[in-house]
């Protein structure tokens, strides 16, 4: 088991007809992953391009998808990402966030990725 944090980026396909319910979603997991021991670093929602801002790569530069919201989390190691999972999981909250949201989420799919830093040269 590592002792580096756990960073998780999840990605999330939104169905723009129910943001109401993804933010409902949003903030119940903010205060779960905070509750037990993790840093939630925010939900990201997609916007317009600011205007007259072109790709830094042309040529191999594509616009994203304008229905992805980005949610990311950190845990100070990988013992306290396992004890989160445990607890959240026997949190009252926990079960209810899971029962409302697990049969018809408020998103049509996501991805989870973990990362971890590049470390910077000196």
């Amino acid at each position: 088991m590592s002792n580096a944090p756990v960073t998780c980026e999840i990605r999330y396909r939104i169905d723009e007809s129910r943001m109401a319910e993804f933010d409902v979603y949003a903030q119940t997991w903010i205060t779960l992953i905070e509750r037990h021991g993790g840093t939630h670093h925010g939900y990201f929602l997609p916007r317009q391009r600011p205007e007259g801002v072109g790709a830094s790569f042309p040529g191999v530069a594509q616009e994203g998808a304008g229905d992805i919201a980005i949610a990311l989390f950190t845990f100070p190691d990988e013992a306290a990402y396992r004890r989160y999972r445990t607890n959240v999981a026997a949190d009252p909250d926990g079960i209810a966030a899971n029962t409302r949201f697990g049969e018809d989420p408020p998103f049509v799919s996501y991805e989870r990725i973990f990362l971890q830093p590049l470390v910077r040269a000196q």
